[in-house]
């Protein structure tokens, strides 16, 4: 899959917003970080792949709690920082062990 000139700009200025949302339903899991690395694991291994800026290190989501997302489809905005990712996701995508990461209402 070519990288399209807008993202691989942005990816030279450092990290993008990733978006991942369930494939079935369109709930947004979780928002995290791409570098350039990131995201070629992703398109590779077809595993969301992340880059974790408090470990400065790349992470798969659910190398270690098991609730991996299997990645269907990758589309990119319109400014060309950020990615929006379909998931099949296995298990809860949130940490706190919620679903989504977007449990917490303010309205």
């Amino acid at each position: 899959m070519k990288i399209s000139q807008q993202i691989q700009e942005a990816l030279s200025r450092g990290l993008i917003a990733a978006i991942a949302q369930d494939a079935t339903n369109n709930e947004v899991l979780m928002i995290a970080w791409m570098n350039q690395e990131a995201l070629a694991k992703t398109l590779e291994t077809k595993r969301a792949t992340y880059f974790s800026r408090s470990r400065n290190s790349l992470w798969v989501k659910g190398e270690t709690s098991g609730h991996f997302q299997e990645v269907v489809d990758i589309k990119f905005d319109c400014g060309g920082d950020a990615v929006l990712m379909k998931v099949n996701q296995a298990g809860a995508a949130c940490h706190t062990g919620e679903k989504s990461c977007f449990h917490n209402a303010i309205i």
